[in-house]
């Protein structure tokens, strides 16, 4: 079949990395049928500012929705997820019982919140998670100045919404199983620099210690946390930030690669357990797991919003020259904003072995970190100095363009 034909596309993730993508097929000049199936009823919409602007934001909250490039003369199947592939028959099955055909197929269901451990009793009303907007909107009901909140967990995401409802007047305890912040995502002295903007700011920050459970009121509500330090704390809400998990429950039974997201070769072709490729399936985005060369190859599904969006044209280039693919060359990428200050990095700092500090100016508000892997540099991680991060980008780049230029 030659990249002209006439066919059917179906993109399973009504999400960032499904909408550019759709968008890519077109701009590459794909003519046929597209179908763009979405678990929640809304249009693709972005996920950084719920985290920010909609949980600071008064009165009406700021539009979320993702521009898009054009008429993408696609049909929108929302709030009607997957629930099951055949890639045997070609066919995904959605939550209504109907089964949708396919010539080509991307995988784009991005992740879903990590929830309490469901060996453990049910939290209580007023433990909630923050994925999507309806989340979003909820937890913004919630931030009432004056009240306590309790947030489990101190990511970029558990921070962020610490940051937002302490701005908002609320009496904030940010609970961390590590011994700092972000220790796992950024090192030590990174994770030492965001601990102190949290209690600069006046969260109460407890690390080395995790949540065991919760205390309810006589309504049912939270009324208080229980930490495994055998401190309490009173709590009118928490807020659960233990990561994220790549969306792939929905692939149980297919004869895909499954573990800790989709796993994919270099120009995002979708594997069997056995490594060989599955015809005419990607996967872009947060699902996918991508080998990436500054971690030696170790392939890792990573949730950055410009992973997303430059997945994008590859998966269209692989779904439509499935003879001539083309490798992904991004170098990743991720940002945060938290007390005023705006995190930026590039590379996989996760990935490093030693973190060389090259500022570190708390008062100033500057910091630069520069990573590395066996003496490689790896990744950069930068506050107040992002016009630094050029220099880093070309610097990652240069063992990317080894890469191969054709499929094996």
């Amino acid at each position: 079949m030659s990249r002209t034909d006439p066919r059917d596309l179906l993109i399973v993730g009504a999400s960032l990395a499904g909408l550019r993508t759709a968008e890519a097929l077109r701009a590459q000049g794909f003519p046929g049928t597209l179908t763009i199936v979405g678990d929640e009823p809304h249009h693709p919409y972005d996920r950084p500012p719920l985290s920010k602007q909609v949980l600071t934001s008064d009165g009406r909250p700021p539009g979320t929705a993702l521009p898009s490039s054009g008429d993408l003369d696609a049909r929108w199947l929302l709030g009607r997820p997957a629930v099951g592939l055949d890639e045997r028959t070609r066919t995904v099955t959605l939550s209504d019982g109907s089964r949708l055909p396919f010539d080509g197929l991307l995988i784009a269901t991005g992740s879903t919140a990590r929830g309490w451990p469901s060996d453990r009793p049910a939290p209580p009303r007023g433990v909630v998670t923050l994925r999507g907007r309806d989340d979003a909107l909820a937890l913004r009901a919630e931030l009432v100045p004056g009240r306590r909140l309790v947030v489990v967990g101190a990511g970029f995401l558990g921070g962020e919404i610490a940051a937002a409802a302490r701005g908002r007047g609320l009496h904030v305890t940010l609970v961390e199983a590590g011994s700092q912040p972000l220790e796992r995502a950024i090192g030590a002295a990174g994770g030492a620099y965001m601990a102190a903007l949290h209690r600069e700011a006046g969260i109460d920050l407890r690390t080395g210690t995790t949540v065991t459970d919760f205390r309810s009121s006589a309504d049912g509500r939270i009324a208080g946390v229980r930490l495994s330090d055998g401190t309490e704390l009173p709590a009118d809400s928490a807020v659960l930030a233990l990561g994220a998990v790549p969306a792939t429950g929905w692939l149980a039974g297919s004869a895909l690669a499954v573990e800790g997201g989709v796993r994919c070769d270099p120009y995002l072709r979708v594997l069997r357990p056995d490594g060989t490729v599955v015809p005419g399936v990607v996967a872009a985005g947060d699902v996918a797991k991508v080998p990436q060369p500054l971690a030696d190859g170790e392939a890792l599904a990573l949730g950055h919003w410009t992973n997303a969006v430059e997945h994008a044209a590859t998966a269209a280039h692989t779904l439509l020259n499935p003879a001539a693919p083309q490798p992904y060359r991004g170098v990743p990428s991720f940002w945060s904003d938290l007390h005023a200050v705006k995190i930026r990095s590039v590379g996989l700092p996760a990935a490093a072995d030693e973190a060389r500090v090259v500022e570190y100016d708390l008062e100033a508000r500057r910091l630069e970190i520069a990573y590395h892997r066996a003496g490689r540099l790896v990744g950069a991680l930068t506050i107040g100095r992002t016009s630094r991060l050029a220099a880093y980008r070309n610097a990652l780049r240069h063992p990317l363009e080894e890469r191969p230029r054709t499929a094996a």
